[in-house]
């Protein structure tokens, strides 16, 4: 879809973002915002631009805002907001504009972009988002209108395609991962690092594959109560994290720590007190909770969040046919939104014009009116009449600005024509 716009025309919305799509986890690490700082950095957003919306996942960081701005300007802003060198800004923070903007959110909540095609998740990740916008006071109606066609159009390529029949998702892989490499999933003691949405699901789907035995692990310890709980598992306290970790044949590594909580030292020295036991890591954070150097030791098997995305790729292939009809559907909501946005710019001049026109209609008919002697009942028929006259020629034009492509031009020449931009005449006197 074209995302070009006529000189003149107001711009509708401009967005930034980084992705699995055009970086890599080495790269989408250092746009890593956490989840205690998002809510500063949504105000901030509110305060910087009026208003805007961001998307922040395991593989993704998006800024959406309403209008016409410099993407280097959004751009920077993000860098700051991550702490991420302005250079990766340059290559990495791809702009779109209205219509590509629109479509691409579209997209993202359709689970079309996702590294996983047709996952859940991230429906309710986009959903999250603006419930979060709402909630530092940065939305808008435009963003309100293209958040919540996004979160339809996201239900609807679920029920009107296959696209997430038996879809997997990041978690769901790193279960598949767990329960694949290691020689007993029925035995094994897994310890799950992170008790975030991401660690809750990929812990969930082991337990419901018979996994031996779940331990967590959360700096916030209640969190880690909570979620064990849940899993019928047992809580372990970050401090005796070292400790656990000798005892773990599996362990999911999920937080959204700034640094490493796994570093090569920790883990070597488990691997010590294991005897030579193998150990499997699968580390689905971002920034990665793991030191990537400990794949170097023997007896560890690692994957990190791009490893797994092969198994993504395999399970995406198959899923061709049900992706074109996903874009499909995109393209039809992205074709409603635009019509609204147009309408939306247009309904002021139509507006205008129409009380423009009644304004001159009751002067006229005020003073014609005043010449004629006529009963109620013959005043009322000409009032009529000026009406449907008003209304007939009024007809074509207000036709044209609603259907022509080019409806800036034809605003400009209708307000010029009407002089809907200046004060009206007063009414000539009798």
């Amino acid at each position: 879809m074209t995302n070009e716009r006529s000189e003149g025309q107001a711009a509708m919305l401009t967005m930034v973002g980084v992705s699995h799509r055009n970086a890599p986890l080495s790269v989408r690490e250092r746009f890593a915002i956490s989840g205690e700082a998002l809510p500063d950095v949504r105000h901030e957003v509110a305060e910087r631009f009026g208003s805007g919306a961001i998307v922040a996942t395991c593989n993704r960081l998006e800024l959406y805002v309403p209008g016409e701005h410099e993407p280097g300007e959004l751009a920077g802003f993000l860098c700051e907001a991550a702490g991420a060198d302005p250079e990766l800004a340059e290559r990495y923070l791809l702009p779109r504009r209205d219509a590509e903007a629109v479509s691409h959110l579209y997209a993202v909540a359709a689970g079309i972009d996702s590294m996983v095609i047709g996952e859940s998740e991230i429906l309710g990740q986009v959903r999250s988002s603006f419930a979060a916008t709402v909630a530092a006071g940065a939305d808008t109606a435009l963003l309100s209108r293209l958040f919540h066609t996004a979160i339809r159009l996201g239900r609807r390529a679920r029920t009107e395609t296959a696209i997430g029949h038996g879809a997997l998702s990041i978690s769901s892989i790193a279960a598949q991962q767990a329960r694949e490499l290691t020689a007993d999933p029925a035995g094994a003691a897994v310890l799950v690092v992170g008790a975030g949405e991401a660690g809750r699901l990929a812990a969930a789907s082991l337990v419901d594959h018979g996994i031996g035995s779940i331990a967590v692990s959360n700096r916030t310890e209640s969190r880690a109560e909570a979620l064990a709980e849940e899993l019928g598992g047992r809580s372990v306290p970050y401090g005796s994290l070292g400790a656990e970790l000798s005892a773990a044949d599996v362990v999911i590594a999920a937080t959204d720590a700034p640094e490493p909580v796994l570093n090569s030292g920790r883990v070597a020295g488990a691997l010590v007190r294991r005897e030579g036991a193998p150990q499997l890591i699968i580390d689905i954070g971002v920034p990665r909770a793991c030191d990537p150097g400990i794949a170097a030791i023997p007896g560890v098997t690692y994957r990190d969040i791009d490893d797994l995305q092969e198994i993504a790729a395999t399970h995406a292939h198959a899923r061709a046919a049900e992706v074109q009809a996903v874009e499909r559907l995109v393209e039809e909501e992205t074709g409603r939104f635009l019509e609204w946005w147009e309408h939306l710019q247009v309904a002021p001049t139509i507006a205008a014009l129409s009380e423009r026109a009644e304004q001159l209609r009751q002067g006229e008919l005020e003073r014609t009116l005043r010449r004629l002697d006529l009963d109620e009942g013959e005043r009322e028929r000409v009032e009529a009449m000026t009406k449907a006259l008003v209304r007939r020629i009024l007809h074509d034009p207000i036709a044209a600005l609603r259907e022509r492509g080019d409806r800036d031009v034809y605003v400009d020449a209708v307000r010029h024509l009407f002089r809907l931009d200046e004060p009206a005449d007063p009414p000539a006197a009798p």
